[in-house]
């Protein structure tokens, strides 16, 4: 058995799944106006799909290979302080063992003797043709220098000293690949200096540092930083990675958004089995705290019907595909109350998260996803204390 819950909410999106394999139980939420009385409701499931018919909409959800709807198995629940404008049902499905799904994390599935290139992804030009790398390395962790006294008995060896990359290596950071230059990157990547942070330029205790960025030729995107005159660092944002054999054309279907969403999903659900951190706290380069980050979970199936799905009871009803995601609690730093504030102090005094760095432009466009996100869930399940409830898809 396997936990399923599946929101309907009332306006926007019409439906919404989720599917935790590690659980027994499920959550379907219908809004009053949509489905009428609880009696009116009616879920069946065959072959791996849910279909819901309410006296006005109707809908199926096709589940991942393996996964199946216990029939007759949803029954009303009290919905609590939404019981006025929500209906609340429990049901269960099964679970099979299955293959587990290959990763989306171009950071662990980069491999040395390997040929690749790399392309802007907002343009898809290719910026890096056929690059070879002996050596594929992981960076340590940004904190690292921290505890290097508790590794070394004499003065730090490591100090005023940064790791770079070789010819033909590529480091890998959390967020970004370091590696060097080439002769194409004259022909399709151009340099630009950053402005000053006007926080940071005010502050007589922070020298005024400017950031030397590196953007796309073709369409000015910005994908990351020179760090010396021959090493790049290219944020895993802003580029698409593919395999020098088979097919060379990066995937061009996905949106900006979704690409966005999809990576840093992959990033966070990776990060949490490497380093068996759950808090995350995405920073802009120069250290500000842009959003805080809580995983719950990482074994989500999610699937969302558009408006239209359900607003016409005369439309051809789709049948939509679920896909995996993660759950996760988020306080965006830009705007916090007192409850908020308390949370990202304590985080700070006690080193809670591990840090992700990413531009300030991704920073922005990543709080748009996991806002939007936010409000396509029914009202009952948008908060969890202080916090805001969100899923990113992977």
């Amino acid at each position: 058995m396997a936990d399923l819950e599946m929101p309907v909410k009332t306006r926007g999106v019409g439906v919404f799944l989720e599917l935790r394999k590690r659980l027994q139980s499920g959550l379907i939420i219908i809004g009053k106006v949509v489905a009428g009385n609880p009696p009116a409701v009616v879920v069946t499931g065959r072959d791996s799909s849910i279909h819901i018919r309410t006296p006005t909409n109707e809908v199926t959800l096709i589940l991942p290979p393996g996964v199946s709807y216990v029939e007759e198995s949803n029954i009303p629940t009290n919905g609590g302080e939404s019981c006025e404008q929500e209906h609340h049902f429990r049901l269960q499905i099964s679970v099979s063992h299955s293959k587990n799904e290959g990763s989306s994390d171009i950071v662990r599935t980069l491999r040395a003797q390997e040929t690749y290139c790399f392309y802007c992804q907002s343009c898809k030009t290719r910026l890096l043709e056929d690059r070879l790398f002996k050596r594929v390395l992981p960076l340590p962790n940004g904190k690292w220098n921290a505890i290097v006294d508790d590794w070394c008995c004499h003065p730090d060896p490591f100090a005023n000293k940064r790791m770079l990359p070789r010819t033909e290596d590529c480091l890998l950071g959390d967020t970004f690949f370091l590696l060097t230059r080439d002769g194409n990157c004259e022909m399709t990547l151009r340099q630009e200096v950053s402005p000053t942070d006007s926080q940071n330029s005010q502050d007589p205790k922070k020298p005024c540092h400017r950031t030397v960025l590196v953007s796309c030729m073709s369409c000015s995107s910005v994908l990351g930083e020179v760090l010396t005159q021959e090493t790049l660092k290219l944020y895993i944002t802003q580029v698409v990675v593919e395999s020098s054999v088979g097919d060379r054309n990066p995937e061009s279907s996905f949106s900006r958004s979704f690409f966005l969403e999809r990576t840093v999903a992959a990033r966070l659900a990776e990060l949490s089995i490497s380093m068996s951190s759950f808090h995350f706290s995405v920073q802009t380069p120069s250290g500000k705290t842009f959003i805080l980050l809580w995983l719950l979970n990482t074994d989500s199936i999610i699937a969302s019907v558009p408006e239209w799905s359900t607003s016409n009871p005369t439309h051809h009803r789709p049948s939509l595909r679920a896909t995996r995601a993660l759950k996760l609690l988020f306080i965006a730093c830009s705007n916090m109350g007192l409850q908020q504030q308390a949370i990202a102090t304590s985080w700070e005094v006690n080193a809670t998260g591990h840090s992700l760095v990413l531009p300030v432009t991704v920073c922005e466009e990543l709080l748009r996803v996991i806002e939007d996100s936010n409000i396509t869930l029914p009202t009952s399940m948008r908060h969890m204390r202080a916090y805001k409830v969100a899923y990113l898809r992977l």
